[in-house]
């Protein structure tokens, strides 16, 4: 992908002979997906020895002009804002008893800026990752997850939750986008037990008359539907005690999904033609059957990943760790399930779907999870299509082609899936 920019920040380092860091993209032309084609980046000098650096060539008005500041850009898309965060995550990694030897940028783009902080010692690296304020604050999903299994999740060395900061140990082994089937074996039925062990809490979280958790946004499944009232599916005693709720952390996540169908798709008139606006609105009309219908297949609400695929995954060959909770959120989990079988090959999907289905059926041997992945689909669809436009809300335009059209493309599977 264009944002993996490792080998760019690198080899600049190398010909400039200081320290450069690629901020952000500016443009790119030809390629597909976020991958290919000539690009145009933004990357300075984070600080030099020899007291200034020459420009290689003219730069024209437009180019400097896309070099101004801009409202919603990232603070690690400014070199102010990477400075401070390496000078905040190599502080902190001195704190835990660690030597810093090396810095070295792995990715950014609008969703989080990555660099490995090599050190000394059987430790390899530590990991600094800043994300945007829509995100959910990844040090209190890491928290919840670990409380109900610790080997799930990365090792949290240190966290700004204000800020989106987050510095993380090195997980050994290799991500995991083609999952073996021993993988997929391995990782889902801890998932499944881990949201069990938070599902009590959680569905008395989604109960309005009680405080939320602080750190992360509500999306259950009557909240996308506008319903403010009911109480999901509760599993007393399955917490197993009282998880460590952080409950210093304020939620700067986006505002809770509840009445957003109906406004988002008052913003789509460009984008989905008139048919299928109002074929979306008769579907908003339905969701509330529909979250009926979910609910009646005995799964709890509980805390979800987000974006539970194999690529968010690492694997040692003995231990497989999820990564990644910037979308982590209260709903049903179910989400979790058909995001895993979207990313999965087509060939591989019957069996990543048994795999879920099979651990929350030994789970909870009442429950319906096959059935819930049917019903789930079209709410899972206008969740990500809210989620999308949250995306496209929060960052600078140069930045928006990342997810150009995934909106409407959402809202047109929640139709599809729903017909």
């Amino acid at each position: 992908m264009v944002a993996d920019v490792e080998a760019v920040s690198a080899r600049l380092t190398t010909v400039v002979g200081a320290p450069v860091v690629v901020l952000r993209l500016i443009d790119v032309t030809g390629g597909g997906w976020s991958r290919g084609g000539h690009v145009v980046y933004h990357a300075e000098v984070l600080h030099s020895a020899n007291g200034g650096i020459s420009v290689f060539g003219p730069v024209d008005a437009a180019r400097r002009a896309s070099l101004e500041p801009a409202a919603k850009r990232s603070g690690w898309a400014t070199a102010a804002g990477v400075r401070a965060g390496l000078d905040w995550a190599m502080g902190e990694t001195r704190a835990a008893g660690l030597t810093p030897t090396a810095v070295e940028q792995v990715k950014t783009w609008n969703l989080s800026g990555l660099f490995r902080i090599r050190v000394e010692g059987p430790d390899e690296a530590v990991w600094f990752k800043a994300t945007p304020e829509f995100a959910a604050c990844e040090s209190t999903a890491i928290r919840l997850f670990g409380s109900a299994d610790p080997e799930l999740v990365p090792r949290l060395v240190a966290a700004d939750p204000e800020r989106r900061w987050v510095l993380l140990g090195h997980l050994p082994g290799r991500d995991c986008w083609d999952a073996p089937p021993e993988v997929i074996d391995h990782m889902v039925p801890r998932m499944v037990a881990a949201q069990l062990r938070l599902a009590d809490a959680a569905a008395g979280l989604t109960d309005h008359t009680r405080p939320r958790l602080p750190g992360l946004a509500d999306r259950t499944p009557p909240l996308q539907a506008g319903r403010t009232g009911g109480t999901p599916p509760r599993l007393a005693g399955l917490a197993g005690g009282t998880p460590p709720w952080p409950a210093a952390l304020a939620d700067r996540t986006p505002p809770r999904l509840a009445g957003l169908p109906t406004p988002l798709l008052d913003r789509m008139a460009g984008e989905l033609t008139p048919d299928e606006i109002r074929a979306a609105r008769t579907l908003v009309g339905r969701l509330p059957a529909m979250v009926a219908e979910l609910a009646a297949c005995g799964l709890p609400y509980t805390v979800t990943h987000g974006d539970f695929h194999p690529g968010n995954w690492r694997w040692d060959g003995r231990r497989a760790v999820a990564v990644d909770y910037a979308d982590c959120h209260f709903g049903h989990p179910a989400l979790d399930g058909l995001r895993l079988r979207e990313f999965a090959p087509e060939e591989r999907r019957a069996q990543v779907t048994d795999t879920w289905v099979r651990a929350w059926a030994e789970a909870l041997p009442a429950a319906d999870p096959a059935r819930a992945l049917t019903l789930a689909q079209p709410l899972a669809h206008l969740y990500y299509a809210i989620r999308y436009q949250e995306f496209m809300d929060g960052i600078e335009p140069s930045e928006q082609r990342y997810h150009a059209g995934d909106t409407a493309a959402e809202l047109r599977a929640a139709l599809e899936s729903a017909a």
